[in-house]
């Protein structure tokens, strides 16, 4: 069976952000937050939901042109797989979950790993926070933005990116493999 994937994007457009999208219904749903993603669960994250992406769209590693929505550099920060982590007693999908505003998944990837929850804000459209659940993998203190900071695709940092571009010479990475580990 096919285990849905998550890949966190990071990307300068006009500001420096991090893109989390969970592949959902055939998509990628997906939230951008600004200050990336956390492994200490003292620090509650502002995830904002925008648009669904296309799947295709779960490897694409390069720089989006000037004029373009987005335009700036975006790399392939994390990749893996998720599961749905229902809390105690409950079931249900992602999908059903993601309906119901919270959201309980556990990553299985490079960088983020163990129990997240997406927590959708009261009387705040599309704001909802991303959260590290107390796990094995919590690491409290850290700051895994600041420690990790190339593609696990490429190794390239985003500096690099913008720079290839610039002079010419990027290739765009759009691999378009899965991962069904």
């Amino acid at each position: 069976m096919k285990k849905p994937l998550f890949i966190v994007h990071k990307h300068r457009a006009t500001h420096l952000h991090y893109d989390l999208r969970l592949e959902i219904g055939g998509v990628l749903a997906s939230w951008a937050v600004p200050k990336g993603p956390s492994l200490d669960p003292g620090i509650k994250r502002l995830a904002i939901q925008v648009e669904d992406h296309d799947l295709a769209y779960a490897d694409f590693e390069g720089v989006i042109e000037e004029g373009g929505y987005g335009a700036g550099p975006v790399l392939v920060w994390d990749r893996g797989w998720f599961e749905p982590s229902p809390r105690h007693g409950e079931t249900g999908s992602a999908a059903e979950m993601l309906h119901e505003g919270v959201l309980d998944v556990r990553f299985h990837g490079r960088r983020l790993n163990g129990r997240f929850s997406l927590v959708r804000m009261k009387g705040r459209q599309g704001q909802w926070l991303l959260i590290k659940q107390e796990d094995d993998a919590a690491r409290p203190g850290s700051d895994i933005t600041v420690e990790q900071q190339q593609s696990v695709l490429t190794n390239r940092s985003i500096e690099e990116l913008a720079e290839e571009a610039a002079a010419g010479t990027l290739a765009t990475l759009a691999v378009g493999s899965r991962l069904n580990e």
